[in-house]
């Protein structure tokens, strides 16, 4: 997959030197709290995830979840496309690291992503899930043109979901 470059922003995809960023956004507040405990103690263990998560799914499908970089080269989250088995449609996903919530770089980052995913992938809809306590990036798929479809539940025991589509 090839970096996407927006106005402020530079969407590339991960790669084994950002074992340290990925560890630092995995372990976030947020993170754990909306998205799950994955596990990483170590940056071992990121480098593990980098491969058997990002990487395989760039191989798998040819797009995945890309870091995004403000200008200067620095990452500040996580914004890119994925494909699930147990969805019917590609979905979007985003993480930023806390100190950069709040700016626009999420929204800038989605949409740099959801018009690669309309125009490269030929998808005229787009999906994402979300936990209904995650108020903030409710608020963020509801600006970017996503409406709740239904609820899903990832296994059982797990917290149902919202599923969003645009």
């Amino acid at each position: 997959m090839d970096r996407i470059n927006t106005k402020r922003l530079r969407l590339e995809p991960i790669s084994l030197e950002d074992a340290t960023f990925i560890y630092e956004l995995l372990n976030s507040e947020g993170w754990l709290q909306f998205i799950g405990d994955k596990q990483l103690s170590t940056v071992k263990k990121a480098e593990d995830y980098i491969v058997n998560n990002f990487m395989a799914g760039y191989q798998k499908h040819g797009f995945g979840l890309l870091k995004v970089c403000l200008g200067n080269g620095l990452p500040i989250g996580i914004c890119g496309l994925l494909k699930r088995d147990y969805l019917d449609n590609i979905d979007l996903g985003f993480a930023f690291l806390p100190a950069y919530e709040g700016f626009g770089c999420a929204y800038e980052a989605s949409m740099a992503m959801m018009e690669f995913g309309k125009n490269q992938l030929q998808s005229s809809r787009i999906l994402a899930i979300c936990m209904e306590t995650n108020t903030r990036s409710l608020a963020l798929l509801r600006k970017l043109g996503f409406t709740k479809k239904d609820r899903i539940q990832l296994g059982s025991g797990s917290e149902e979901l919202l599923l969003l589509s645009t």
